[in-house]
């Protein structure tokens, strides 16, 4: 396993544990306090690894083909997890407006990104 891939895979371990963590509805397991401490580290660890993410580069044709791949499920899985948040909260009458502003954000960083690949890349 590279280098690069240990630290995004830890990276990625780190964030998930810190989400779970700050699933925190009832003030459960956190006070105040150790929450705001528990967002920080995460814009940390989120910041550390969107850098892992960006500096990654592809050395051939199968490690590009490799990070299309990963990149055209994130945002598929990403995007059908929106759809279901929003149908359940509309379901439930209490849309949060937040759900179809970054659904709407990620498709267009997606058109926006194809364009300028295809134009200047």
């Amino acid at each position: 396993m590279k280098y690069s891939m240990v630290k995004e895979s830890g990276a990625a371990v780190i964030l998930l544990v810190l989400l779970v963590l700050l699933i925190n509805p009832y003030h459960v397991w956190m006070p105040d306090m150790v929450h705001m401490m528990a967002v920080t580290a995460l814009l940390l660890v989120f910041g550390f690894f969107a850098s892992i993410i960006l500096r990654e580069g592809a050395h051939d044709e199968r490690e590009g083909t490799h990070r299309m791949y990963a990149g055209r499920t994130a945002f598929l899985v990403g995007s059908l997890l929106l759809i279901a948040g929003i149908c359940y909260q509309s379901i439930q009458g209490a849309l949060d407006v937040w759900l179809p502003i970054i659904l709407v954000a990620m498709i267009l960083a997606k058109i926006g990104s194809r364009i300028y690949t295809d134009r200047y890349l």
